[in-house]
């Protein structure tokens, strides 16, 4: 008998589910268990390469993890009542996070943000049920960040109910990570160096705090965007989101970091555009910036270092701003190829950075004593109106 014209029977039911992910009951179950990609050639040197974390593969990105453990861990303490309003200040991701959250849990979510907001962010956050303000201007001092953050101070004494979640300083906001520290032990065995964006603080602190519990000896590059007050540098307009501060986020663990390295937008662009081209997975400003620095990082490490660059959210919500060429051309973005290797500086105040820059010197600018109201956050300013 002719054995070719025997049917191919399917494999057993179990062997086919084994390699499936399990259904989940609520779309809180969609997050985590992100893949790692390994981007080499020709975005980098040939023989060298990190590992890249796609935390775009998360429904909202990397701030669903953090979105949903402050609500649950609020709700435990009875911070946040049943069925109680959120209101929270976002440039974006964290907004699409509390919209998860607020669909999980129960919870009407208003998100404050500004002129940047992209209109397909807008539009997203509207349909998944958020409320959606914009401020008009920004503050004198602390920029849009600021102003964002005061007209959340106007919401919570207005709504005694309402809770705010507080990311720059809420310390489950750190915490909230440490399954993805767990994740990138699981997935790579050894990690020597890791390269994360740094904005609110959350997940650099949470991800690396854990991840030099178990390698001591891990290096720690954390990156920034120019203009961005974080790590000591002047504040300035500042084009990219998603990092970057123009207050200092109480969260950020300066004792962590053993370099930084602040990027110009040209630059990010660049590199986000050639992830795109030459790895299929990219992503916006943030991405950018990590991937530059994890570029030359894996350069200078040996060939065998195994490098975890995290890559906060997918290239979605950039089509009109990274990835369009009317948008790059206002704003001069392109054609700006990076520098092989950052500029260096000896220490974060020694002179106003404004491309590609490194400093191994990482203080906190406010050296444990911030001027009262400094860095006041939404939450203060409704305490002190109530």
């Amino acid at each position: 008998m002719n054995s070719s014209l025997l049917p191919v029977l399917p494999p057993a039911p179990a062997r086919l589910l084994a390699a499936t992910s399990l259904p989940v009951h609520t779309p809180a179950g969609l997050v985590g268990d992100t893949p790692l990609l390994w981007v080499g050639e020709p975005f980098t040197p040939a023989g060298r390469g990190f590992w890249a974390k796609l935390e775009g593969h998360n429904p909202g990105g990397i701030k669903d993890r953090t979105a949903l453990y402050m609500v649950a861990r609020a709700r435990e303490r009875g911070d946040l009542l049943p069925g109680a309003p959120i209101v929270e200040s976002t440039s974006g991701t964290l907004g699409l996070g509390l919209a998860l959250a607020g669909v999980t849990f129960g919870h009407p979510v208003t998100v404050v943000t500004d002129p940047g907001m992209e209109t397909m962010m807008t539009g997203l956050l509207t349909a998944y049920g958020a409320d959606v303000q914009s401020v008009t201007r920004p503050h004198s001092t602390g920029g849009w960040q600021q102003a964002r953050r005061e007209r959340v101070g106007e919401l919570l004494a207005a709504r005694p109910d309402a809770w705010c979640p507080d990311q720059y300083h809420n310390p489950d906001n750190v915490a909230a990570y440490r399954p993805l520290a767990h994740e990138l032990i699981a997935q790579l065995g050894r990690i020597d160096a890791l390269v994360v964006s740094v904005g609110t603080g959350g997940h650099s602190a949470g991800i690396a705090h854990v991840l030099r519990g178990y390698f001591p000896d891990l290096r720690v590059t954390g990156v920034d965007t120019t203009g961005s007050t974080i790590f000591g540098q002047p504040a300035a307009p500042r084009l990219m989101r998603g990092l970057g501060s123009s207050i200092y986020p109480r969260n950020v663990d300066y004792t962590l970091f053993d370099e930084v390295h602040w990027v110009a937008a040209p630059e990010a662009v660049w590199a986000a555009r050639a992830l795109a081209r030459d790895h299929y997975a990219t992503g916006g400003w943030s991405v950018g910036a990590v991937a530059l620095a994890a570029r030359w990082l894996a350069g200078q490490l040996p060939a065998e270092a195994r490098i975890a660059a995290v890559f906060p959210d997918g290239p979605q919500r950039y089509t009109t701003t990274v990835f369009d060429d009317a948008y790059c051309r206002e704003h001069h973005l392109l054609g700006h190829q990076p520098a092989d290797a950052p500029e260096e500086i000896g220490f974060p105040g020694e002179r106003t950075v404004t491309r590609w820059t490194r400093c191994t010197t990482v203080t906190d600018p406010l050296a444990s004593t911030a001027p009262l109201g400094a860095d006041a956050t939404g939450c203060d300013l409704a305490e002190a109106a109530r």
